[in-house]
């Protein structure tokens, strides 16, 4: 069987495709692919060696040719058409007095296409803006609304852990995330320190997330007192990577304890003060925006 192959388009839209021709490919090399309405461009991504199921999606195209010096200088033009295109659709838009926003537009290779990419809050009529754009471009015209998370992977950029966002890197789909992500790794719930570009809840606060619970319920909750082989202390917080308690004594000396020296628990933290981190310092500003958070992930 062929090699299979994903290819990267603009906007970091992704897919895969069959070898078929037996190209002699390498990563970043420009390979015109096959698509439903004739032929797109993108780049190789990275050939893929595990055996994939198809079933339940649409079988791959095939990989046509690699591009020569002549499609690389089209699709440069293409680009540009591009630009100037998405500013007369925006004056269209502002002409048809539509509430969307338009992120891209994306014109098929062979000229077969062109797709509009907007954001908008709620569904839109843009019948009469579709014949418009088809009269003025002659060719097939589609309108996608996407949400604001697909809007910053289509744009682009760097979180603020200075690396490329994860949505435009590596992320194929988008998880359901929520405040208490951040609360069950201990992170402080700053909107503005757990919101990506895309005014979201990060999505990497999924990653630990998982790790986190089940290392932390292995053990008492931070402000219990507790028996251990090393002595009797109240527990401050847990050391998720090292698997391990930090205990304060009574001479007020923090010291580690991992699940297997733990003897006793001998007050739950609930019938006492808590000493673990304190939400009491959010605002009441600072709490509408983290139910906001949650509340337009759900939403979207």
């Amino acid at each position: 069987m062929a090699e299979l192959y994903l290819i990267e388009f603009k906007g970091y839209r992704r897919g895969f495709f069959y070898n078929t021709y037996y190209h002699d490919l390498g990563e970043s090399d420009y390979v015109l692919v096959e698509v439903e309405r004739g032929e797109d461009i993108g780049y190789v991504k990275r050939k893929v060696e595990a055996d994939l199921d198809f079933s339940d999606r649409e079988r791959p195209g095939s990989i046509l040719r690699k591009a020569n010096d002549e499609d690389t200088f089209h699709l440069e033009e293409l680009h540009r058409q591009e630009e100037e295109s998405k500013i007369e659709v925006i004056k269209m838009i502002a002409k048809h007095h539509l509430p969307m926003k338009v992120v891209d537009i994306d014109c098929q290779f062979d000229g077969n296409k062109m797709t509009v990419y907007f954001t908008a809050d709620h569904r839109v009529d843009f019948r009469e803006l579709v014949k418009e754009l088809a009269g003025r471009y002659r060719t097939r015209i589609e309108l996608r609304q996407i949400g604001v998370r697909d809007e910053a992977r289509r744009i682009g950029g760097f979180g603020i852990c200075g690396r490329p966002q994860c949505c435009s890197n590596f992320l194929t789909s988008f998880e359901p995330i929520s405040t208490q992500h951040a609360r069950e790794q201990d992170l402080p719930l700053n909107p503005s320190k757990i919101s990506g570009n895309c005014g979201r809840l990060l999505c990497c606060l999924r990653y630990e997330a998982e790790m986190y619970i089940k290392v932390k319920s292995q053990f008492p909750h931070p402000g219990s007192r507790v028996k251990t082989k090393n002595g009797d202390g109240v527990i401050v917080r847990i050391d998720v990577f090292n698997e391990e308690a930090l205990i304060r004594d009574e001479e007020n000396v923090i010291f580690r304890s991992n699940q297997k020296d733990l003897l006793e628990v001998i007050s739950d933290y609930r019938n006492g003060p808590v000493n673990h981190r304190d939400e009491t310092s959010i605002d009441s500003n600072e709490e509408e925006e983290l139910k906001k958070l949650d509340n337009d992930d759900v939403a979207e």
